[in-house]
């Protein structure tokens, strides 16, 4: 389908930089932006463009302060990701960085992704190869693997969050409720998801970033699972990237998860691979509905 490449920049650089492009087809008109994954990371660099930000991600007090924090929002929703808003067809782009991994029943949450994307719209997706030595390990020592990314990726955060970028951040990452506490543990109680709009400034203070819900890793968190998906649904992966950025965020200065990594790659007999542990797509949702994908 595509050649799989080490991408020219890193991640959040790459995929702002294809939303500008996108914006710039469209110069006159508002993008609309769905940030999959909102309660932690940060967002799209459109520049002075004019944009309206969704957030959606699943519910929890951590997330939900994080997204709160948020500047870039104009509004967001956390709960069940197959049943929070998604208006058909109203997003340009939608932004999933390290999402697809970590959400039960991902193909059914991909679908909703799709199903709100405007026809040529882009979806940006950054995930975990399931389908590699790292997912495995990260399967099987999650609570190994994870401590020592939090351990790694507290102090940059900081610095990120300082500076207010509006790069997605590569790495993994509970903070006070925002105000007013009432209504949103009334809504959790109750089993709803949770939307507010007009978020508040970002409070000084935070001590690290909000770490993301663990890894499920559905069949679709892969290399072969979205290429799969994406001929299923008739959508078009534009490019294609890996890259070892798990594996050096978490061996930087040891080499102990690549060497691990190489093992389990030794032992599986190239069944899975030690080459990658991440996998950046664009890809874009055809303008005709009829169209296929050669």
């Amino acid at each position: 389908m595509t050649d799989l490449r080490t991408p020219p920049v890193n991640d959040g650089d790459l995929f702002s930089e294809r939303a500008r492009q996108y914006a710039l087809e469209k110069p006159l008109q508002r993008i609309h932006i769905l940030e999959a994954g909102c309660g932690w990371g940060t967002g799209l660099d459109l520049g002075g463009r004019d944009r309206l930000v969704t957030g959606v991600d699943l519910e929890s007090p951590e997330l939900r302060a994080h997204a709160c924090e948020r500047p870039d929002l104009d509004e967001w929703h956390l709960g069940d990701l197959r049943t929070v808003p998604m208006p058909p067809r109203a997003y340009d782009i939608v932004h999933a960085s390290y999402l697809v991994e970590r959400v039960p029943h991902a193909e059914l949450v991909l679908d909703r992704f799709v199903a709100a994307l405007k026809p040529g719209g882009l979806l940006l997706v950054h995930l975990r190869d399931r389908d590699t030595a790292f997912g495995f390990l990260d399967r099987h020592l999650p609570r190994w693997m994870h401590a020592a990314g939090r351990r790694r990726r507290a102090r940059p955060a900081r610095a990120a969050r300082g500076a207010h970028a509006r790069v997605p951040a590569p790495a993994d990452g509970a903070a006070e409720t925002a105000g007013p506490a009432a209504e949103p543990a009334a809504l959790a109680r109750e089993g709803r998801p949770e939307e507010r709009t007009a978020p508040p400034e970002p409070r000084a203070g935070r001590a690290r970033p909000p770490q993301p819900p663990p890894a499920i890793y559905d069949k679709v968190a892969s290399r072969q699972g979205m290429q799969w998906y994406c001929v299923m649904r008739g959508l078009m992966i534009s490019e294609e990237y890996a890259s070892r950025q798990a594996i050096d965020a978490l061996g930087a200065g040891t080499g102990l998860t690549d060497l691990l990594c190489r093992l389990v790659a030794k032992a599986s007999r190239g069944r899975l691979t030690a080459d990658h542990s991440d996998i950046t797509l664009v890809i874009r949702k055809p303008e005709n509905r009829f169209a296929r994908v050669i």
